[in-house]
This record gives structure tokens, sequence and C-alpha cells, in this order.
């Protein structure tokens, strides 16, 4: 959990400005247009008024920028008048603006450029968190409080942008695939014609784990007017920055359907891969994963240092008979199997491998288990609000195990954990129960696929750090081969597989196997774990 006292006054105020060669290349491509009113939405001190300078023939444009900081916009201000820029430069919210605008069904922007603030809504005071439910409601869209302060201001930007405007800005690379900006995505593939991503293999912003990427869109004339599609180009460096825009724009090739339906993770794909991958999710024995098992998540205990110990800690308080076997790391289960040989290594290893769960009341505990519970609360634990909220604190709800767990992040690949000795997960991992005619262990050996790894990339989500997250709702949309003929498996072996080879070697040797069944050949195999590792490798920003 992120806290706003932990967090910079930069990434408070979510400034991270522009550098001036992006900043000329989104100008390059909209002065293709020839707006003559050209909107910032947030314009910091005011580079792109410099960027529009830098391809010159300036003297019909009338620069709009809005900024909350007075000291940034007048930058702005003396910027514009130094480069004989015409501009109206205001220290104030564009959101305040843009929402008069949009009561008054007024779009009065020929372009619109930028880099908006990239500021979690938890952070925004409350005006600016019911300024952003404002705007998604006038748009009829769904609102969350995941959201993050640029979607809204894309949202507005779009709105106040007259038809056939041109919108490019630099925004998050998660717009490609979090939840929170499926509203947006949707949106965007609604009013615009054509949108495009340029896709850096770097990160942009030094200081920060953030991705970036560039959008250029198009909005429609008439909102009936045909939807060409997202294309995604993919750099690398800068040298893209000598390239023609408006070609890149015009020539990347496009998917459309998907641009409205859901994630954009799909234009990631080439048309082979896009047409294997929709070809294979129609077969009889390739299914979706809540098709054949439930995803729920694991324990939330509020307070994981206190009901997750090493033994140590259980022969010290006398908690024997209120510990219960549990994983919930990564290291904890370096194969596929946990069971008691595993749960003995982590053990000895000193990891926190008991899960504390105590029923009694109080008074009658055992001293010593008294005294656990009494540290607790010198600690404060029991005003925490998970704790706080049940009777009595130390008593965790909801506590039952699962065949099979899931953990919730990982770093190449997901995978399934076959769980022989009932333990316990908490929510770093995910509780999974197959239906009545899928066996458990046969589900477990049959998930890691070049098919289950490249639906996981398409499905999940990553940030700054390139670790790929699953949420139980991604983890249902999941693609999964569960052939019927092959009924003879060996999940030790592959146990031991996981413990010492690579990923792509683990995948090559499992979709053999198992897409094989199926009659996928070895070319289509090859497809699909060739698109697995360019995901991954751009998730994790690897070279390919």
């Amino acid at each position: 959990m992120n806290f706003i006292e932990n967090e910079s006054e930069k990434k408070l105020r979510g400034g991270y400005y522009t550098p001036e060669d992006l900043a000329t290349y989104i100008a390059k491509w909209i002065a293709k247009s020839n707006p003559e009113h050209v909107l910032e939405p947030s314009c910091g001190d005011g580079i792109f008024i410099k960027a529009f300078h830098n391809i010159g023939n300036t003297e019909a444009l009338h620069f709009h920028g809005f900024e909350l900081f007075d000291d940034e916009a007048d930058k702005a201000q003396k910027r514009a008048s130094q480069l004989k820029i015409k501009s109206i430069i205001k220290c104030a919210d564009f959101l305040d603006h843009a929402i008069k605008l949009m009561a008054a069904g007024k779009a009065e922007f020929d372009a619109v450029v930028g880099n908006p603030p990239f500021i979690r809504y938890q952070y925004l005071p409350s005006e600016s968190q019911e300024k952003s439910e404002i705007i998604f409601k006038s748009e009829h869209l769904k609102f969350t409080k995941h959201t993050n302060a640029w979607v809204p201001f894309v949202i507005a930007a779009i709105k106040t942008l007259k038809p056939g405007g041109r919108f490019g800005m630099i925004l998050p690379a998660e717009i490609i695939h979090v939840m929170h900006a499926q509203s947006l995505r949707t949106y965007l593939g609604e009013q615009c014609s054509k949108l495009l991503i340029v896709d850096p293999e770097e990160i942009w912003f030094e200081g920060t784990l953030q991705g970036a990427i560039i959008l250029f869109a198009e909005k429609k004339k008439k909102i009936d007017d045909h939807s060409y599609g997202l294309g995604i180009y993919k750099v690398a460096g800068k040298d893209f920055l000598n390239e023609d825009p408006e070609k890149v724009f015009e020539d990347t090739p496009r998917i459309n359907g998907e641009t409205v339906e859901g994630k954009w993770t799909q234009a990631l794909l080439t048309k082979e891969e896009r047409t294997l991958y929709k070809l294979l999710l129609n077969l009889d024995e390739v299914h979706k994963f809540h098709q054949i098992a439930k995803v729920d998540v694991g324990i939330v205990t509020g307070a994981n240092k206190f009901f997750l110990v090493p033994n140590s800690v259980v022969q010290e308080y006398e908690l024997e008979n209120y510990a219960h076997p549990m994983f919930g790391r990564s290291e904890h289960c370096p194969g596929l199997i946990y069971d008691e040989q595993q749960h003995q290594e982590n053990t000895q290893k000193g990891n926190p491998t008991n899960f504390i769960l105590i029923k009694d009341e109080l008074s009658k505990l055992p001293k010593k288990v008294r005294e656990y519970i009494a540290l607790g609360e010198a600690d404060n634990l029991h005003t925490r609000y998970k704790c706080r909220i049940r009777k009595p604190w130390y008593t965790v709800p909801s506590v039952y195990s699962t065949k099979i767990g899931m953990l919730k992040r990982s770093h190449d690949i997901p995978k399934l954990i076959l769980n022989t000795v009932d333990a316990y997960t908490t929510d770093t991992a995910y509780r999974i129960t197959a239906k009545e005619t899928i066996a458990a262990d046969k589900l477990v050996f049959c998930f890691p696929t070049a098919l289950t790894a490249l639906s996981a990339e398409l499905e999940g989500r990553h940030y700054g750090g390139g670790v790929l997250e699953l949420v139980p709702s991604e983890i249902e949309e999941l693609a999964i081969a569960y052939p019927k003929k092959l009924t003879k498996f060996d999940l030790e072996a592959l146990n031991c597989t996981y413990k010492k080879e690579s990923a792509p070697e683990i995948l090559e040797q499992q979709s053999r196997i198992v897409l094989g069944a199926l009659g996928i050949t070895a070319e289509q195999q090859a497809v699909l774990l060739n698109a697995w590792k360019r995901l991954k490798n751009r998730r994790q920003r690897i070279s390919d």
C-alpha cells in the first residue's frame, strides 16, 4: 500500500515535464492539420510553445494554456511573448473550464497537445476528485476511484476538441492495459476515427519507473463516421523523431473492434499472431479459465506480519495449536507443488510459513498466546481498518484452503500451484477451485503453455518494475488448453523442471505436450511462443 506521506512532492503534483524533442515531434504532427486554436490543458513552463516555434509557420496559431501553478504559468507566458506566439495562459484548473464547455456542448479547440499530470486518484484533493467524477458522468462513462488524474484530462480534452481535430499527448503506457482506463479506451474508440500509439522501448522520464507513450488521435467529423481503429508503432531510441509523424500515423497497421471492446494489448500482436490466437480460442478444448475453475482472493488479515510468522515466533509464544502451513510468495514455492517437503524447506530457511488462526475468546487463551496478542495491540494492529471492524480483532475471517493456489504477481509467467498440504494463502495469492469435471493436478500441468502465457500478457497488467499482475477478473479470461486425450502426464517431473529451466524452455516443452495433443502444429506453437516473448520483453523492457 502506498501512502501520500511517503511520496515525493514531484510525484504528488505529477510534475514530469516533456523533453523538447518529444514535444516538437508531437507539434510537427499536429501542425499538419493547420490548427488555429491549440489547447494544452496543463502547460507547465510552456515547452509546447517552444515546440511549435521550432517547426515554424505559427502566424495563425493561438495557443491556449492552463496551468495550476502561477510560477509555471508565468514562465509559459513569458516564453510565448519572447517567441512571438499569440497565447492565452490561464493560471487555473483546466477541468473547471472543461466542465463548463461540456455542459454547454461546446468544442472550441482545433487541436490538443500536452503531458497531463500522472497523479493517483487517492492523492488528489477532494475537489479534484469531484471534478473527475463529473467529467466521467457527463459522458456516461463508468467511473472508478482507481483512476488517475490523466484520465479525466484526456476525456475532457477530446470532448472540447472540434470534429476532425487532432490530439497528441504523452500518456502513461498503462493506457493500453489497466482496468481503470477501460472507460477512456472505449470513449476514444467511439470518438476517434484513427488512433496511434508510439510505444518506446525505453523509459522517457528520469527518476520514474513509469513507462510513457505518445498517443495520436483524430476525432471523427461525425459520430457515425467509420472507425479505422488502433495502431501501435514500436520504437527504440530516438531515431523515430527523424521520421515523418504523418506518414507513421497513416501507414501503421490498425485493428478495429478490440479498440472499443477491451484492452488495447491485441494491437501489440502481428496480424498472423492475432489470427492464430483467435482461431485457437474457438477450439472446443480451449477454455476461458472461468469455464473450468473458480478464482477467489486469498485471506485478508489486515496485518500480515502478525498473522504470518516463522517457527521461532510459534515456539516463543507457544502458538503450536494455532499455527497452520501457508505460502504466499514466489520463494515459498519455486516449483508447481506445495507439499510437506517444500513446507519443511521453507521452515528451515526461517520463512514465515505459519498462519496464525485464533478463534477463542481472550480469557480462554493460554498466557503466552495472550502475550502475543498484547504484542500486536502494543503495535496498534487492532486499530487498523481490517482488524478493528471484526470482533475479536485477532480472529481472521474467511479462512479456508483450496487444492490450487496462484500468486498474484509473476516475473516471467504465472503458474498454478498444487496445494497438497491444505496450506493457507493470503491476499498475495488467489485460491483456485477446479470444477467437478476438471482434475486439479491436470489443470496445474496444462496451465504453462505458450497459449496461456500469451493470454496472460494480453489480459494482465504491469507497472514500472515490469512485474506481471493478474486480478481475478483477468484470470477468468485466460485461455487454457485442457485436452481430453491427455490422460498421462508427469506433474512431479514438471515440478522439478520448473526449479531449473527457464520460462521459454518450460513453455516450449509444455506447448509441445499440451497444445500438441490438440493438433496445434509446431509452427503454430512457435508463433505463440515468439509473440509471448515479444510482449514479455516489452513489459520487462528487454531488447528483442
